[in-house]
């Protein structure tokens, strides 16, 4: 018979919330009675580890928790009960008085139990911390995404050092009710990790009922292969060669070859024009949003994701970005609140910009700013008039979508 399920409550939460600020309290000022009585002090780093016969990492990290005046940030900060146990014996070896030795104990007996009871083990204890502290929230959260991108990036057999997606939104010169959407995608140091694995992304389409989607070149031409959409300037040499799969509201492109090792990364970036791609404004009373998305499909150490809207498209709006999880339901429409439940918490931001391509820099890419006047250049149309967004992130999570979503005009 299985175990009845565990049911927390506001009030058990609370609780926990303050039985951690109370062993970090009790943490940090008993360890800090410690280090002041060692003797010698006031100590650094260098001369605290040499005292204590610890390591500089170690002592780097006890004093920098001693030294916090925020409990919570106490319990983070300090090493797991068998580290502070060390530092307590080398404490005892320099003839601290065995008061505050013990106390120091004591403290550790209460943090080890907690860490026991609550958490299970000392990585568990900064998830629950996360929640409460945004300096820990961060730091956790490049730490466990930086572990998933190693993982995910060995499993797949393929990584990219920079996943490039940026998306042009302005009114259709053809049709003024709709709008053209061109995409411009990138992944920069791009390759196999091992022989035969498959490196591929797509763009798409949440289903609509317009049919399918037939990207075409910057200058609306048709596209007979992906030489056309290839942005040449801004590719590696030879220029890589992709298999292009066109399915309903997907195409997919596929890197040639079996080529692997460091010394086969590649960068590829490529441009589609989708003209008339959408509407300009959603019924009136519908609350529907308009939303554009980048999906996490090859593992990367970073994203960028920018969003350029005219200025005659959804005057006065602000994007929200909404990250999804994509593993179950696949791609997300923004409109469906049945996929609220697949959002991701995460502590990811949307930068604003401003207005003109003078305010567009990308640190991690150098060549930027030539390759949006290129585009825009094509396009005939004056970067001026348009407004960026970019929401920037470290390892993005693989398999996630990372979505600016906008309130529309009503029709």
């Amino acid at each position: 018979m299985s175990p009845p399920p565990i049911i927390t409550t506001e009030t058990s939460q609370a609780t926990l919330e303050e039985r951690v600020e109370r062993v970090g309290e009790e943490l940090g000022q008993a360890f800090a009675a410690v280090i002041a009585a060692v003797p010698g002090g006031p100590h650094g780093t260098v001369e605290l580890a040499r005292r204590l016969d610890i390591d500089k990492v170690l002592s780097s990290r006890i004093l920098k928790a001693a030294r916090s005046r925020n409990p919570m940030a106490v319990a983070h900060l300090m090493p797991g009960p068998d580290p502070l146990r060390r530092v307590l014996r080398g404490a005892s070896g320099q003839r601290v008085p065995m008061e505050l030795v013990d106390r120091a104990e004591r403290a550790v007996r209460r943090f080890e139990q907690l860490i026991r009871s609550e958490a299970g083990d000392r990585s568990g204890l900064d998830t629950i911390i996360a929640a409460w502290l945004p300096s820990a929230r961060a730091e956790f959260e490049v730490r466990r995404k930086q572990a998933a991108f190693k993982a995910m990036s060995q499993i797949k057999g393929v990584m990219a050092q920079t996943n490039l997606s940026a998306v042009i939104v302005a009114p259709s010169h053809d049709n003024p009710a709709r709008l053209d959407v061109i995409w411009v995608f990138g992944l920069l140091g791009l390759h196999r990790l091992r022989p035969g694995a498959s490196v591929k992304l797509a763009t798409r389409r949440i289903a609509s009922p317009d049919g399918p989607r037939h990207p075409r070149t910057l200058e609306d031409h048709p596209v007979a292969d992906l030489s056309g959409l290839l942005l040449d300037r801004f590719c590696s040499r030879p220029l890589p060669a992709f298999d292009v799969m066109e399915s309903g509201d997907v195409v997919h492109y596929t890197l040639a070859g079996d080529a692997f090792g460091p010394r086969s990364a590649v960068d590829f970036v490529l441009a589609e024009s989708n003209r008339a791609e959408i509407p300009r404004a959603v019924p009136a009373g519908s609350g529907r949003r308009a939303y554009f998305f980048s999906e996490v499909s090859t593992p990367s150490r970073r994203l960028q994701y920018d969003v350029f809207v005219h200025d005659d498209v959804y005057p006065g709006a602000e994007p929200e970005l909404i990250l999804y999880d994509t593993a179950f339901e696949g791609v997300a429409n923004v409109n469906d609140r049945g996929r609220d439940i697949d959002r991701l918490d995460m502590g990811e931001s949307i930068q604003l910009l401003g207005r003109g391509s003078s305010r567009w820099p990308a640190p991690e890419i150098s060549n930027y700013a030539d390759l949006l006047g290129e585009v825009f250049t094509r396009l005939g149309w004056s970067p001026d008039s348009f407004r960026g967004y970019r929401s920037r992130i470290e390892y993005p999570i693989y398999g996630s979508q990372v979505t600016m979503a906008f309130v529309p005009p009503e029709a």
